[in-house]
Order: C-alpha cells, then sequence, then structure tokens
C-alpha cells in the first residue's frame, strides 16, 4: 500500500500496537520455579469480579487452620523446602515435612499408630478414574478428575484399619488455604463432608482400605495438594505431601449439579474432547476455512491454563465459578493490560514474531506462555479464539469457536454502523470511526447464568480479542447470547458491544447545505450475515445465525434492534428516514485467485413504473479483514439509464498487476458503490468486500500410523504467484501425532511446485488431525490437513514424551524435490 491506513482504533481502543523490545514488558521466573504470581489482580477483581471474595472458614474437627506458601502448581523440588511454620505447629499443617513422615507432638511414631504408608490414587490413563471421569487423554501422569464425581483411592496403611481408627483426607489450594474458601478441603472418612465432599470405605482388605471418595460440584478448579491425617489410640499421622499425589480438579460437564452441565453427549465430544476444529474466515460470499489443533490435552497444556490463572492473580476461592474464569481467561489471553498470552498485531509487520496467519493450533503459543512467562508474539482474532477455545476445553466448559460475516465494531455505542458523506457521497474518513470487519471470530462456552434472570442460560459469548475495555480491562463477555437475540443490552456482561457486532444497521448519513447530516440510507441486512461454526460430529458448516437474531426484516428482529438502540447513545437515529427505494442494487464478484485477474460486476435493477436514471460512481481498494481500507487504486464512473422493469449490469475488470503493489496481510478487496437516481432523489449505497483464495496444501501419509512407530508424510505445494517466495516456513502439528515443529525451507521459485517429507512418531491412538501451514513475506494463510488413523501399539496403550516437539527457531529442511509449473 502506497499510503498507511488510519489506524485500527476498534481493536486498540487508544493503546495502539507497538514492536516491543522484548516479547513481554516484565520478565517472568521460569514457571515451573514460581508460577504464582499475583500481579495487578487486585484492581481486576475489584473492578470486574469482585464477588469472588467470601469469608474465613473455620474447621472445628482437626484443629487449626494450615498457613504457608502453596501454589496450584508446586513441583516435587519444591514440596521438600516449604517453610515451617513460625509457630512451631508443623504437624498440624498439611505440607510440611521434618522427615520421613510428619507426626503429632514430639515427631515419634509410636506403636499402634495408624501410619499410612503409601497411596495409590488410580491415577494412570488406562485405570477407571481416568476413564470414568473423560480424562484419560490428558498426556499426564496425575489424577485428573472432574468435579461433582466419585473417583476411587487405595490407602496403605502400617497396620489394619480398625473401626476405632479416625481418617480424613486433606486437599489444598492456594497461597493461604482457607475451609471458608474451598481452597482447603477436610473429608472425613465414612462422615458426610461440607458442600458434597465425602470419602467412603468400599473394601478393607488386610492393610489396605479402599475408597470412594464424592468431590463438591462446586469445587474449586486447579491443582490441589493432597495428603492423608489418621487418628488412633495411639497418636495423629500426618502423611506428608508428595507431588505423585496432587490432583486436578476440573469443571464437569457431565455432572447435572455441575452449572457447566451440558445435557448432550454428542456436544460433550465435540466441545470438550474434540482435539482439533475447523475455524472459517474470509467473507460470507467466499467462505475459507483452516483445521486448528486445539491440543487440550497435550502434555504441559494443562498446567498453562492453570498458570494463566495464576498470572492474572485470580483468587482460588473464585475458581469455582465458571463466570468468573471466563472472563479472566477473555482478559488473559491478550496480553494488554496485563501481559497475558498473545501480543495482537494487526500492522503487517511479524518480523519480531509470528505471523498471526502461520499458527496451526493453540500448543506452541501456550507452552512458549508457560516456558518463558513471556507474551507471544503475534495474534489476531482467530488466534485469539483457537487459544481461548483450548484454555476452556482443558478446563471443561464445553466451547466452540463462531464466526461472525460483516462483523460490526461500534465505537460510540450508538449500536449502529454509522457512515458519513459529503454532499457528493464522497465517504468522510475523519468521521467514520465505525468499522465493519469482513469477519470475526469469538467464542461460545455453555453455562448457567445463576447471576441472571431466569432465561438466559446456555451458550455464552466470550471475546479474548482486545477491542474496547469492559469495567476498565480488555475483557468481553460471557455475554448470554438470549439477550444478544432480544436486543437486552442492559444485561451484562458487555451485551451492547456484541450485539452491534451482530444485528446492528449500517447508516449512511450525508452531509446538507447547511453542514447537518440526514440518514439517506439505511442497510438493515448488512451486519452479522452469517454466523457459523464446526458442526458437531463432523467437518461441515454449522449456521447458528438463528440462536444470534431473529429472521432478518421480522418484526422481533425489528423489535430487537429498536429496543437496543433504544439504549445506544442515539436513541432517535431513525426519525428522520427516507424511504422511497424503487431501484435496487446487488454487486457480483467472481472467485478470484490470488495472482490472477479479476472482475467486479454491478446489477440494478428498476423496479418502478417509470424510467430511472442512475449515476453510479465504483471505489475499489485494498481492506485489512478488520475493515481498515488503503487507498483506493481503481475508479470507474458510469450513467445507466433503466427503463421500468429492467435490468443492466456494470462491470469493472481488474487485473494482477494493478492490485499486486496493494495487497497486504489477510487482504480482501473493498469495493464501495454508490449512487443517485435522478428522477427520485433515491440514494444507493453499498459496500462488497471480496477475499483472493490462495492454495492448499497436499499433505499424503506414506505408510501406516502406529503408535510408538516412526511414519512419514509428504507435503506437496504449489506456488501459485509468478514471483519468488522468501523465507518460506513450514508448520507442522497434530495432538497425538507430533508437537509443534517448525520447518525452515528458504525460497520458493515463481509458479514453482515443492514436496518435502517429514518423519512423526504417534504416541496417541485413534482418529487424528496433522495439520501444516506456509507462511512467506509474499504469501500467507496457506495450509492443509490429514486426517491419520493410529492403530494401538503392539503391546496395546499408548505413551507420551516431551521429545519430538521443536517450538524454537525451526530447521532448515532440504526439498525432496521441486518442479515447474
Amino acid at each position: 500500500m502506497t499510503d498507511s491506513p488510519r489506524s485500527d482504533v476498534g481493536r486498540w481502543g487508544g493503546n495502539p500496537w507497538q514492536p516491543p523490545t522484548t516479547p513481554s514488558p516484565e520478565p517472568e521466573p521460569e514457571p515451573e520455579l514460581d508460577t504464582r504470581s499475583r500481579r495487578g489482580g487486585r484492581s481486576f477483581w475489584a473492578r470486574c469480579c469482585a464477588c469472588c471474595s467470601c469469608r474465613n472458614g473455620t474447621d472445628g474437627d482437626w484443629g487449626s487452620e494450615p498457613h504457608g506458601d502453596r501454589g496450584s502448581r508446586g513441583r516435587g523440588s519444591r514440596s521438600g523446602s516449604r517453610r515451617p511454620d513460625s509457630r512451631g505447629s508443623d504437624s498440624r499443617r498439611p505440607g510440611s515435612r521434618t522427615g520421613g513422615v510428619n507426626a503429632a507432638g514430639d515427631g515419634t511414631i509410636r506403636e499402634g499408630m495408624l501410619v499410612v504408608t503409601g497411596v495409590d490414587l488410580l491415577s494412570a490413563r488406562s485405570d477407571q478414574n481416568r476413564r470414568e471421569h473423560h480424562t484419560d487423554e490428558f498426556e499426564y501422569d496425575e489424577l485428573i478428575i472432574r468435579r461433582g464425581q466419585p473417583f476411587h483411592m487405595v490407602l496403605h496403611f502400617s497396620r489394619p484399619y480398625e473401626s476405632s481408627d479416625h481418617v480424613a483426607l486433606e486437599l489444598v489450594i492456594g497461597n493461604n488455604p482457607e475451609v471458608g474458601k474451598g481452597t482447603h478441603v477436610i473429608i472425613p472418612v465414612g462422615k458426610g463432608g461440607s458442600g458434597g465432599w465425602k470419602a467412603q470405605v468400599t473394601k478393607a482388605s488386610g492393610q489396605n482400605l479402599n475408597l470412594r471418595v464424592h468431590t463438591s460440584p462446586n469445587a474449586i478448579i486447579g491443582k490441589f495438594q493432597f495428603t492423608v491425617r489418621t487418628r488412633s489410640e495411639a497418636g495423629e499421622f500426618q502423611l506428608p505431601f508428595d507431588p505423585h499425589n496432587e490432583i486436578y480438579i476440573l469443571f464437569n460437564p457431565w455432572c447435572p449439579e455441575d452449572i457447566v452441565y451440558v445435557d448432550h453427549e454428542d456436544w460433550r465430544q465435540e466441545y470438550v474432547l474434540n482435539e482439533s476444529g475447523r475455524i472459517y474466515y474470509g467473507t460470507e460470499a467466499q467462505i475459507g476455512e483452516r483445521t486448528w489443533n486445539y491440543g487440550q490435552f497435550d502434555h504441559g497444556v494443562l498446567d498453562a491454563c492453570l498458570y494463566i490463572l495464576d498470572r492474572r492473580g485470580m483468587p482460588y476461592g473464585g475458581r469455582g465459578d465458571p463466570v468468573s474464569v471466563s472472563r479472566v481467561i477473555s482478559a488473559m489471553v491478550n496480553s494488554l493490560d496485563d501481559n497475558g498470552v498473545l501480543i495482537g498485531n494487526w500492522s503487517g509487520d511479524y518480523s519480531r514474531g509470528t505471523n498471526p496467519s502461520a499458527w496451526v493450533g493453540s500448543v506452541e503459543i501456550l507452552l512458549s506462555y508457560l516456558r518463558t512467562g513471556y507474551s507471544v508474539p503475534y495474534g489476531q482474532c482467530w488466534v485469539f479464539a483457537g487459544v481461548t477455545t483450548t484454555v476452556l476445553r482443558c478446563l471443561g466448559l464445553a466451547t466452540r469457536t463462531v464466526t461472525n460475516f460483516n462483523s460490526a465494531h461500534d465505537t460510540d455505542t450508538s449500536l449502529t454502523m454509522d457512515i458519513y458523506f459529503d454532499e457528493n457521497m464522497k465517504p468522510l474518513e475523519h468521521l467514520n470511526h465505525d468499522s465493519v470487519w469482513n469477519f470475526h471470530v469469538w467464542n461460545d462456552c455453555w453455562m448457567k447464568r445463576p447471576d441472571l434472570p431466569s432465561g438466559f442460560d446456555g451458550w455464552q459469548v466470550v471475546d479474548a480479542t482486545p477491542q474496547e475495555t469492559s469495567s476498565g480491562i480488555f475483557c468481553c463477555g460471557p455475554c448470554s447470547v438470549e439477550s444478544i437475540k432480544n436486543g437486552l443490552v442492559y444485561m451484562k456482561y458487555d451485551t451492547p458491544f456484541i450485539f452491534a457486532e451482530v444485528n446492528s444497521d449500517k447508516v449512511y448519513w450525508q452531509r446538507q447545505d447547511d453542514g447537518s447530516f440526514k440518514i439517506v440510507y439505511v442497510e438493515e441486512k448488512a451486519i452479522g450475515t452469517l454466523i457459523i461454526t464446526k458442526a458437531v460430529g463432523s467437518n461441515m458448516r454449522d449456521d447458528v445465525t438463528h440462536i444470534y437474531k431473529h429472521p432478518e426484516g421480522s418484526e422481533a428482529e425489528r423489535k430487537a434492534v429498536e429496543t437496543a438502540a433504544a439504549h445506544g447513545s442515539k436513541p432517535n437515529v431513525y426519525a428522520s428516514r427516507d424511504s422511497a427505494e424503487d431501484v435496487a442494487m446487488q454487486v457480483e464478484a467472481q472467485d478470484a485467485v490470488m495472482g490472477q485477474d479479476l472482475e467486479v460486476c454491478v446489477v440494478l435493477s428498476n423496479r418502478g413504473g417509470s424510467p430511472r436514471t442512475v449515476k453510479l460512481h465504483l471505489y475499489l481498494s485494498v481492506t485489512f479483514y478488520t475493515g481498515v481500507t488503503g487507498p483506493v487504486f481503481k475508479e470507474s464512473k458510469k450513467e445507466v439509464v433503466l427503463a421500468p422493469g429492467a435490468t443492466d449490469r456494470v462491470s469493472m475488470p481488474v487485473a494482477y498487476k494493478e492490485y499486486r503493489p496493494q495487497l497486504v496481510d489477510q487482504g480482501s478487496m473493498l469495493l464501495n458503490v454508490s449512487g443517485h437516481v435522478k428522477e427520485s432523489g433515491q440514494v444507493l449505497a453499498k459496500q462488497h468486500t471480496f477475499r483472493l483464495r490462495t492454495p492448499d496444501l497436499s499433505l499424503t501419509l506414506l505408510g501406516a500410523a502406529v503408535v510408538g512407530q516412526e511414519c512419514e508424510v509428504q507435503i506437496v505445494f504449489k506456488n501459485p504467484l509468478p514471483v519468488t517466495l522468501t523465507n518460506v516456513v513450514f508448520r507442522l502439528e497434530g495432538s497425538g501425532l507430533q508437537r509443534p515443529k517448525i520447518l525452515n525451507v528458504g525460497d520458493i521459485g515463481g509458479n514453482e511446485t515443492v514436496t518435502l517429507h517429514q518423519k512423526f512418531v504417534p504416541v496417541r491412538p485413534g482418529p487424528r488431525q496433522l495439520i501444516a501451514s506456509l507462511d512467506s513475506p509474499q504469501l500467507s494463510q496457506v495450509h492443509g490437513v490429514i486426517q491419520v488413523d493410529v492403530a494401538p501399539a503392539p503391546g496395546g496403550g499408548g505413551f507420551f514424551s516431551d521429545a519430538g516437539g521443536n517450538s524454537g527457531s525451526g530447521e532448515t529442511i532440504p526439498m525432496a524435490s521441486r518442479g515447474g509449473a
């Protein structure tokens, strides 16, 4: 582009992106050593989610409240280094150690005491607990359970268990565990616990005790430290903390008592357990799709998700509330004002990081954030949404990635998209602050809303792309889709902004001779024209527009718009509308391919009984998908005379050499059409966006895929451009198949075909998706995917390892072959 476009004030709201000298303004310690940063948490919760605080509780069963420094992600190397209680009450604190065991009183083990010699949490992926809790795909050895559902364990004692013995299980999380906040849970065996917690003996055999433990459906989610305390006539004993006995607790959409419950098994399979999905982009008429590796079960991802909550400083006591958790995630997936996961960048200059189009999944991003503590460069809306889907599914919330085509960005809370023109219908760019994105991607997550009146449960919008601030923080949602559909913009959170994105009207204002502005045209069907997500159980598209809005033009839809507008900054926006409209206009664009010539066409129809003369003006420019436009590089003026009932076509050819110098990353063509009907004074106005298609990568599996055995994939790409692609980088990723891998390929000549081969070792059986992308300064948004059906290892089961991933600078790959056009 020859001139800089106007700044994207919508997405940055006065905080324009600037390339940082380091990925994050504040270096963080290695997460493996310290993941309990609470910087900035107070102001966020004071403004956004103060409902999390609750009063301290007391414990009348087992003595004093524990104190000390404990994180939800404690490592084994830290367990033995915790500082003793300054009050000398080590024996009363879960987590303190004085040696191999921790006993009451003088610290000695007396004869007859019920000493816990071991704990078996039955945490293997193939064990009953993991399978029943739908957590057997997590590449973790620790026990991972879902709240509100029982699990089993076995306690090993130094002697047989007797009816006079007292045993209690304890779980603690956070820096200052308190019973009243749910961060210190005490479960007396054989007695009813508080809040749904209880433990029952299912079998006592010799020195082993089998337990069935019921967890509360309202339990805090996170990584708990676990211990056992016993009391007998000989004295009291407490098992020291062991990092191998830490327990992850997640939300449970399978539990009817959990407010995230989903009453459809196929939905749970898709929105909680599916590790890959489709994300849609482009325009309504030219929908592009890409496969995204969510990878929520990959090793390290669960720790990264919990680290995000720690990094925000979210109070542990609030982590049982999905409304609060999803709101924090929407704030933390972007880096603005909190050093969150992803740095947004819409500038087109990605030299300091990764082009957002090049990512193929969330795993590399989240593991980098966990490993370094630095925000990852760079993201745009589909990357923010893909990562959000990963995080929320990982934590147990049913979540999907949703694309809204022709997504409005209302900057002045008018709940309309206002476009201003001068007396000659030339756009007044200095007044046109509202913008319409070709597409915008966000998330739906499923939950009840006890904080709202009845009727607003179900799908809730969460948007992690930094747009406008909400209570001073760059976050958005959760917002009930039902409130959006009916224009109830006074419902929290952020309903006015999201309503405008999907169902505002596009209002054209023309400056009059006296300097005032008059509404000359209203497009009622220009915003939120199509809202789609991946279908359940297939790779087809699912049109969900109907859950966001009533049918366009219906009485219910118009009522919703007017209800919303009445609460906006321009409640009387429709008062001055004129409606003499007997000439209709439609824009057509052929399926344009990057590197080829194209043609646009405007169709005019006279639906009246009198001749009409139309003065038509066409302006063509390149636009970012965010609606920010470059300068007009081609225009055409024409006068058309239409007989009654007649139709005429006005076309404008565009050569590749004309638009090539204007191309921008993620760019599309924007055709602005304005017209004036001489006889009636009718004003015609239309904005039409169309994208240039890019080629796909062709992936072919060479041989059978078996867990633990090396197999090979072939990737073929043909450069569609007559110019050389420089510094070409491939990315390869697939959960259960391949950890994120970067391949530096070098240059690919104009119209050249290249082939490369990559080997990988599957680690989990079943149907998997291997996803690849190509990126270069000259061409991006090139993807490919192949389904890989992995057979179990000959000996059965699977394995996992941190090996095989490469998220660093990448390796240089020689071409297997090159060919011409």
